[in-house]
């Protein structure tokens, strides 16, 4: 399978260089949260989706901005961008700290894999929507 072709490939080789390097210079207990969050997105998004470095930090482009994540001092923060989205998983996000538009997954815990399915799974779901309406 050529590099273009696979889950998540990247814009350019740039790209994927910086991103891994991002990863790399997070703290210890981040790198594998990121890795994991990195190979969970990629595992679940349609085969054209692009890896992006945008405003930084990591992400994933998928007929638009699908979702960012990022490694901060006591958490990752995982970037869906879509407020109504994350109210509406109010319920699966208890116990999390969030915002409008992210939530907070703490490095001493285990990573939510299941709702982090969810979420990106409902994020493709509206970016293939919302293109449809064009």
């Amino acid at each position: 399978m050529a590099t273009s072709e696979k889950r998540g490939s990247t814009k350019s080789d740039d790209s994927a260089k910086a991103i891994a390097s991002y990863i790399a210079r997070a703290p210890e207990p981040a790198q594998e949260m990121l890795k994991q969050i990195r190979e969970l997105v990629r595992s679940i998004i349609p085969p054209e989706a692009e890896e992006i470095l945008s405003y930084g930090i990591p992400g994933f482009e998928y007929k638009g901005r699908l979702l960012c994540y990022g490694a901060f001092k006591n958490h990752c923060g995982f970037y869906p961008g879509s407020p109504p989205m994350l109210k509406s998983l109010a319920e699966d996000l208890k116990g999390f700290k969030t915002s409008r538009g992210s939530v907070q997954f703490p490095l001493d815990k285990p990573l939510p894999v299941a709702l982090i399915k969810k979420i990106v799974r409902l994020r493709v779901a509206e970016n293939e929507a919302r293109s449809g309406e064009r």
